[in-house]
């Protein structure tokens, strides 16, 4: 449904804000792209879209180069983009109806209104609307066409807990319908709920791609505890033979880092069983989505000056 290849964005002055990327998405997936503020993001969503030509490489939309052959699939994509400008005086109603006469074959107003919760709201004027009603009111007016390809970027920015867990529930309910949707998040949380994979974005580039389970499963698990009173570190089994890759010690606090968390934990208490002892303060856990994407971009930092390489997760 999606194809990228090279990719690259230049503004005004030089600066190449995308610098050749690559990835695909397939037809009824969530695909997340994520990075820190200026990674790209949104610069490769607007190519996406056709808003901007690329500087180079190639990208397809639904077969189609978005930007020179836009009349072929802008009837076939929604776009919710980071901020909508809806005039102030219309009623939510009134906003629907006008967006409704651009799309086509768009779906009745009061339907997409009662899918993003506004229905209660078609009288009010949008002026009188809060930021995450605002939000939810981008979101409709990216459905009224029925999209194939969705686009949204920053959807839940606003938003309260309800309302984001909302908003998660029609986005997987528009993909298991067959959408296809690519989303841009700063929420590492609702990128771990919704992607079926995501690409990691740092300075441009692409440093890492795959699942949120394979992205994740690639750093370390952690272990952190209080050593008993009157123990030392290398009082512990020797950690090589538990697994471990490495270790902090923080006063009494001692925290191991994993990629086999059973077989370490599993010592470990095995270890505290025989000895009598009680491990205060245990916190065993395997890696968030928010340590890895830390970990990768602290990663891509430091290989900036060779030239960074993108990471593939894969089962």
């Amino acid at each position: 449904m999606i194809e990228v290849t090279d990719l690259r964005r230049v503004y005004g002055g030089g600066f190449e804000a995308v610098r050749g990327i690559d990835f695909s998405v397939r037809r009824g997936e969530v695909f997340a792209l994520l990075g820190t503020n200026g990674a790209g993001k949104t610069s490769t969503v607007e190519l996406l879209e056709g808003l901007a030509a690329p500087a180079g490489g190639r990208v397809r939309v639904l077969g189609h180069d978005p930007y020179t052959e836009r009349a072929a699939i802008r009837p076939r994509t929604g776009v919710m983009l980071q901020e909508g400008g809806f005039p102030s005086e219309l009623t939510v109603a009134e906003t629907a109806r006008m967006w409704a006469g651009c799309v086509s074959g768009a779906r009745p107003p009061a339907e997409v209104l009662a899918m993003v919760g506004l229905e209660n709201k078609a009288d009010t004027r949008v002026k009188q609307l809060s930021g995450g009603q605002r939000r939810r009111l981008d979101l409709a007016l990216a459905l009224l066409g029925d999209p194939e390809v969705l686009f949204l970027d920053e959807p839940s920015t606003g938003l309260d807990a309800e309302g984001r867990r909302d908003t998660w529930e029609l986005v997987s309910a528009l993909r298991d319908g067959g959408t296809t949707v690519l989303l841009t998040t700063h929420y590492l949380e609702e990128a771990e709920n919704l992607a079926d994979r995501l690409a990691i974005m740092h300075e441009g580039r692409i440093a890492a791609t795959g699942t949120p389970a394979e992205v994740t499963a690639a750093q370390p698990s952690r272990i952190s505890f209080e050593l008993p009173t009157g123990y030392f570190v290398g009082d512990l089994p020797p950690l090589d033979e538990l697994g471990v890759g490495g270790h902090e010690i923080d006063g009494r606090m001692v925290r191991l880092r994993t990629h086999e968390l059973q077989r370490a934990a599993t010592g470990l208490l095995m270890w505290a069983g025989q000895a009598g002892v009680e491990l205060r303060r245990l916190d065993v856990r395997s890696a968030s989505l928010e340590e890895a994407f830390l970990g990768i971009a602290k990663e891509a930092s430091a290989g900036t000056a060779e030239g960074t390489t993108t990471k593939e997760y894969a089962a």
